[in-house]
């Protein structure tokens, strides 16, 4: 399992960001309202949500034949997403965002998405108080991921009855203390559809035929440290607002809580050629996001003169949304020398491609 590690690493990249040079970034939004907060980190992660799901839903089959009782493959594949064009960047004028954070210029609001460059650094953003005054501000994140990567391991078994079932599982691994953990379990059946068809004649029938269903979910987790923000006068940190009813000021149960889950139907036909098996796919999938930042955090509110004042918000943030659903087409093929080989192309809600080998009988 060892040896996995670089894949689980890049798997939950998008924990790194906010851990590495983005953490100032995620901090400084986490301190805004928690309305605000989650619109911006909708609009900053939608690339992300976007391609876990892709990548989630990929791999899974590179044939549409069946295998006989008890027979396996084991495979290590990735998926790779790419980011398009349009999700590249957002305006934060157009996001609903309230009064209390506003872009210190107006002419600089477009914000690069986590799938944006990485070079470029978010526009400058006002906290303001009840009032309208500013007490502070922030820049937004930079880009980080253009290709959004995905890594599955799975169990392929044949049970019988033209059916296949298939297995993804990556115990709950921690990567790094400064990074995060990660799980992931996964379930897919597999159908031969050519008796169905064909009859007798489904043994003569020069390819192969069916139907696969499939059901995934990826758990990510990461420790938080926000803490309360310095004073406007650049002396000090801001202080417990005595007005805020939430007295609980202990912030060291802060982390992120990020739960995705995707489903995929398709029906797969192939044909094999001595070693070399080429296959297409067409289908449906669909992937949920719910990701929230837990615990309790400082949100800066309000100003008197030099001393700032902050209010708590527990849990202030939580995403909930269907990322992806629509149609799915994959084109790949299997390459058997001992060795499997498998490679495919995606066209979904994102482009991607998904590669790997394995072994069975």
């Amino acid at each position: 399992m060892k040896k996995l590690y670089p894949l689980l690493l890049t798997a939950i990249l998008f924990i790194a960001v906010f851990k590495a040079d983005a953490q100032s970034g995620f901090s400084d939004i986490v301190k805004v309202s928690p309305a605000d907060a989650t619109k911006l980190l909708t609009a900053y992660g939608e690339p992300l949500f976007k391609g876990f799901g892709v990548g989630m839903n990929g791999g899974w089959a590179n044939t549409a034949k069946v295998k006989k009782l008890l027979h396996f493959d084991l495979r290590i594949t990735a998926s790779a997403a790419f980011t398009p064009q349009s999700d590249k960047s957002f305006d934060v004028t157009k996001i609903g965002l309230s009064n209390g954070v506003t872009p210190a210029d107006p002419n600089q609001t477009i914000a690069p998405t986590i799938g944006g460059e990485r070079s470029t650094e978010g526009p400058l953003m006002n906290i303001n108080d009840q009032n309208g005054n500013k007490i502070s501000s922030f820049n937004l994140p930079k880009g980080f991921l253009p290709v959004i990567p995905m890594p599955q391991v799975q169990l392929t078994v044949g049970v019988g009855a033209r059916t296949d079932l298939t297995v993804r599982y990556i115990p709950n691994i921690k990567v790094g203390n400064d990074v995060g953990s990660v799980n992931m379990v996964g379930f897919g059946l597999k159908h031969d559809l050519t008796r169905y068809f064909f009859g007798k004649a489904a043994k003569v029938v020069p390819f192969d035929l069916s139907v696969l269903l499939a059901y995934s979910k990826l758990n990510l987790n990461a420790d938080l440290n926000v803490q309360p923000a310095q004073n406007n006068s650049g002396v000090g940190t801001a202080q417990h607002d005595p007005t805020d009813p939430n007295t609980n000021t202990d912030f060291s149960n802060q982390h992120t809580d990020a739960h995705f889950t995707s489903f995929l139907g398709e029906a797969i036909i192939s044909k094999k050629l001595l070693f070399f098996t080429p296959f297409l796919a067409v289908g449906y999938n669909q992937a949920h996001t719910n990701l929230a930042a837990i615990g309790n955090y400082p949100v800066t509110t309000s100003s008197t003169g030099p001393q700032d004042y902050y209010t708590v918000y527990t849990d202030p943030i939580s995403i909930k949304e269907t990322s992806i659903s629509g149609m799915r087409a994959d084109i790949g093929f299997q390459l058997n020398l001992g060795i499997r080989i498998f490679a495919s192309a995606s066209l979904a809600q994102y482009k991607s491609v998904n590669a790997g080998i394995g072994f069975g009988f």
